[in-house]
């Protein structure tokens, strides 16, 4: 997938606001999706940050019954593709469709050269064999995961342009801005593929973003004050109103 193609898929020449939903049950999830279809967003994701994949699968469930036509991805906490994509075939054979997968560690090593990455490539193998079609969203050099090297940023990017759709990245903590310059060293490494900022994006500093990411999944800018479960609709409006601008 390239640039131009995956703008394409959501109908805009601009940046792709994916707000991002901590879920707790399904009426807290489906409260704060119908924020986002409000606000305009082509999309969210759906995170089980407090509980095992086991109980947010319903919620998933739930989730698509109440927005069958409506763009949603998940990442199951600390799961890697390997054990994440064969799940999310079981869920689309059995009518659940979702429409990406965000890991948090693409298993990226930049220690090797882009040909020999077992770990990464096994996983674009299981999902080839499995049959997801889904988006596959991979984190590379990414928050809470193995420590990267700003000297190895160029080189993490440029591999993980063949196992993924879209690489994605972040800053060093949930809430936290990224690092200008590793988006930037991001944005030339990856060419034509997507790139994806997954931390730190609010309303004062999104501009700063906007040449150098294709998409943003944001949730602590735009969640209620001292509340990391919910959207704020007006600062997502806020938000949108920029980006659109």
């Amino acid at each position: 997938m390239n640039q131009s193609q995956f703008k394409k898929l959501f109908s805009t020449s601009g940046l792709v606001v994916f707000p991002v939903i901590h879920v707790l049950d399904n009426e807290q999830a489906e409260r704060n999706i119908a924020i986002a279809v409000e606000a305009g967003c082509p999309g969210v994701f759906l995170i089980n940050h407090d509980f095992a994949r086991e109980q947010f699968l319903p919620i998933i469930r739930h989730a698509r019954a109440r927005f069958p036509d409506y763009w949603i991805g998940v990442n199951f906490l600390a799961v890697t593709g390997k054990v994440a994509f064969p799940i999310l075939a079981q869920l689309g054979d059995s009518g659940v469709r979702v429409d990406a997968y965000w890991a948090d560690d693409a298993r990226v090593d930049e220690s090797q050269n882009e040909r020999n990455q077992p770990e990464a490539a096994e996983i674009a193998e299981i999902k080839r064999q499995c049959g997801w079609n889904g988006m596959y969203f991979g984190g590379t050099a990414f928050k809470k995961q193995r420590e990267v090297s700003p000297e190895d940023y160029s080189k993490s990017a440029t591999i993980a342009t063949r196992y993924m759709d879209v690489v994605t990245t972040s800053g060093i903590a949930t809430g936290h801005s990224a690092d200008l310059g590793k988006i930037r060293t991001f944005r030339d490494a990856c060419g034509q593929t997507p790139v994806a900022l997954a931390s730190g994006i609010t309303p004062d500093n999104v501009a700063e973003y906007l040449p150098l990411v294709d998409a943003v999944l944001v949730a602590t800018g735009i969640n209620l004050t001292d509340d990391f479960y919910n959207i704020d609709p007006n600062k997502l409006a806020n938000l949108m109103a920029l980006v659109r601008s």
